[in-house]
């Protein structure tokens, strides 16, 4: 009798899924409690674990964690006082940035303010040559002094990222020893540990987010481990990173910046599964939650990995607008559009939605407890596409009256009714989700036109149609328990670990000899990973990677590599597999240009945990439970509501239908129709009569009602 859990704290929700061997899942949902997010963490898996009878000495298996604690801790300027150690003469590295402008004509242009000042960012008199030669080493008495300061000024965290330290970190080695020994209750990162590769100003920032929030981390997942400990579960947690993989809680401690976004990887991965168990190729992940939804592309069943990303935008589309994290991470797109996303009138009379989030505290106008705001939720319920009484399960009633309330202000400034406000609000996120789905896909070269839309979170089901509509998507799969698929997500990938090391060199004179050492020492540092994960090295396999570019070039292309460099020492197969991407990416290539090695990578993965659906749909088709007026495509549509657990295998649906389950809604519009299939998915495809075609008058009344709204 063997149970595993899965816990992703996400912006409005706390997730949680206990797995048995046979396949069972007990799942529940609560509000996410942003005081302390153990408090909703316990909350959820004492009731989960109620619901399955069972106490935490049952739960033999892995627990397995995604939090929003780093994140949060970024965005909400948490954590406490940090100071950056600099090469003497870099003291402005966060301030200058890159000097890319991500407005060209704009002259107010806007960042996010440093995590480190400037006055706590200090200069120390070292420096290393780009061969890695120490030219100046560190004075063990400048550390002293600079110690001092550091403890007079209160800082509680230190990042040191110090000038071609990625070559040779003997000196920010050496800082930090000694930080450690004359300030041992302050947290030190170095660069050369947190992001080996080159670029200054990312590498500064890497580390300074790394430090910034290793004070809030550290002592969360200690307080995690030991409380688990002391309610008698069997194991020590283990975290999920943004990579997609889990690595234990202590190794995840000391590398905070990878756990950045660990919730959204996680649901990805799933996403992943289900393309392995439904024999697709091809899809693109759509994760609505509460408070954003994600985009993520599934290519050969594995999703786009980047090696840079941002968190803390100042504007939510724009590159170059937050601040830069340069570890591995699952390629998505964040679009500012959950069910908790502000609907407003811009300066322009326009409607607007997001990127404002009203979170779980207050949450929507509908959750009764303080928001007036009218929200993506509060005009789903107005719409009538969501049940008042039956909100996770009738466990959590909504407030139909404030909704409206909260709908009838907004659609005040707008001069419509609140129906077609709320109409106008469905529109507008679902053109928004639609629009960054879009360009997410046609930067990384992917024809997006086609794909099934793979939809979950608690808001996705209920908009995924519409959005796939717009997508030139004609399938969509809602797969069971699609609301905390992103937990799920968590037990069905391997212990895993991506490293990086960068080390210039033109591809056809790589020393091999250098490289192979640079590849031991990651496989190295992996394997210590794993194995506190309880990975044993047996159970290891090695993907190796390499960032390469043409020369002159200020941006990489990243490959997989088929074989060990270490013994396969093979220039131009690697040439050759770069050249092909690049065509793919570009459509050209200046193949007179030398081609340079700018970074290898190492990913190391433990042993794939098998999984078994025990999920059976009914043996026999299921009636609607009741029908409810919906306004969301024209006037009081009289629509059916099914139960989704009532559903049987090979039952059709016609659109407009709605189907129910505890954690979330799945809506079908018109003229779409939706099977289930043997595992209990979901599978809408588009066809039959056109939305316009339900009632052609209507629809076109309704319809210009919605361009007066948003235009």
């Amino acid at each position: 009798m063997t149970y595993s859990l899965a816990i992703d704290i996400g912006g409005t929700f706390t997730d949680i899924v206990l797995r048995h061997t046979d396949g069972r899942l007990v799942v529940d949902k609560t509000l996410t409690t942003h005081d302390d997010l153990l408090n909703g963490f316990f909350r959820g898996v004492d009731a989960v674990l109620r619901k399955a009878g069972v106490t935490p000495r049952d739960v033999d298996g892995v627990v397995v964690h995604a939090t929003t604690v780093v994140t949060n801790a970024v965005i909400e300027r948490k954590g406490l006082p940090t100071a950056l150690l600099v090469t003497e003469g870099f003291k402005d590295v966060l301030v200058i940035r890159n000097e890319h402008r991500y407005e060209m004509y704009d002259p107010q242009i806007e960042f996010p303010e440093p995590l480190v000042p400037r006055e706590l960012t200090f200069g120390v008199s070292e420096r290393t040559l780009a061969d890695g030669t120490i030219l100046r080493a560190v004075e063990p008495g400048d550390v002293a002094r600079l110690a001092e300061v550091l403890r007079e000024r209160g800082v509680r965290a230190v990042a040191i990222c110090f000038l071609n330290a990625f070559v040779n970190p003997e000196n920010e080695r050496r800082v930090a020893n000694e930080l450690a020994r004359l300030l041992p209750d302050v947290f030190v990162c170095t660069s050369s540990d947190v992001a080996p590769q080159i670029r200054e100003y990312a590498r500064a920032s890497t580390t300074v987010v790394n430090a910034y929030a290793m004070p809030i981390s550290q002592p969360y997942l200690r307080g995690l481990s030991e409380r688990l400990a002391r309610e008698e579960f069997a194991n020590k947690p283990l975290i999920m990173l943004s990579s997609g993989g889990v690595v234990g809680a202590e190794t995840a401690g000391r590398n905070p910046v990878r756990m950045i976004e660990s919730g959204p990887a996680a649901g990805a991965l799933a996403a992943c599964h289900y393309a392995e168990v439904l024999g697709l190729d091809r899809l693109m992940s759509f994760d609505m939650g509460g408070t954003t939804a994600k985009a993520c592309l599934i290519e050969n069943r594995e999703p786009l990995v980047t090696g840079l990303f941002e968190v803390d935008r100042r504007y939510r589309f724009k590159e170059g607008s937050g601040i830069p994290v340069t570890v591995p991470s699952i390629d998505m797109i964040e679009i500012g559009a959950g069910g908790g996303s502000i609907a407003h009138v811009d300066s322009l009379g326009l409607l607007k939605v997001g990127p404002e989030s009203a979170g779980s505290n207050p949450g929507p106008a509908c959750y009764g407890r303080g928001g007036a705001e009218p929200t993506v939720t509060d005009a789903d319920l107005v719409l009538g596409l969501l049940d008042a009484d039956n909100f996770l399960g009738g466990d959590m009633r909504l407030d139909a009256p404030a909704a409206t309330a909260a709908m009838a202000r907004l659609s005040d400034e707008l001069g419509l009714g609140a129906i077609p406000t709320a109409r106008g609000i469905f529109r507008v996120v679902t053109e928004a989700m639609a629009s960054a789905a879009r360009t997410h896909a046609t930067d990384r070269g992917v024809d997006y036109r086609g794909l099934p839309l793979f939809a979950f979170g608690g808001a996705g089901p209920v908009h995924a149609c519409e959005v796939a509509h717009l997508l030139q998507s004609t399938k969509v799969i809602i797969p069971p328990q699609s609301s905390v698929l992103s937990a799920f997500g968590t037990l069905v990938t391997p212990v895993r670990l991506d490293l990086v090391r960068s080390d210039l060199a033109k591809l056809s004179e790589i020393d091999w000899e250098r490289a192979t050492l640079l590849i031991d020492e990651l496989a190295r540092e992996a394997l210590a990973a794993l194995a506190e994960a309880g990975c044993g090295a047996r159970d290891v396999t090695f993907v190796f990677g390499a960032d390469l570019r043409y020369a002159g070039q200020q941006h990489e292309v990243t490959l997989n590599l088929d074989a060990d460099p270490r013994t396969h020492r093979d220039a131009t197969r690697i040439a050759e597999a770069f050249e092909e991407a690049y065509r793919q990416l570009y459509g050209v290539n200046p193949s007179h240009v030398p081609i340079e090695l700018v970074t290898w990578r190492l990913t190391a993965r433990g042993p794939v945990t098998p999984f078994h659906s025990a999920a059976e749909p009914a043996r026999s088709d299921g009636a609607p439970k009741t029908w409810r007026i919906v306004h969301a495509w024209a006037d009081d549509m009289r629509v059916p509501v099914y139960a989704r657990e009532e559903l049987g295998q090979g039952q059709v649906l016609h659109g407009p239908a709605i189907i129910e389950e505890r954690e979330t809604t799945t809506v079908l519009p018109p003229g779409w129709t939706a099977t289930v299939d043997r595992l209990g998915c979901i599978i809408a495809t588009a066809g039959g009569k056109s939305i316009e075609a339900t009632d052609p008058g209507q629809n076109r009344i309704e319809r210009q009602r919605m361009n007066a709204c948003v235009s």
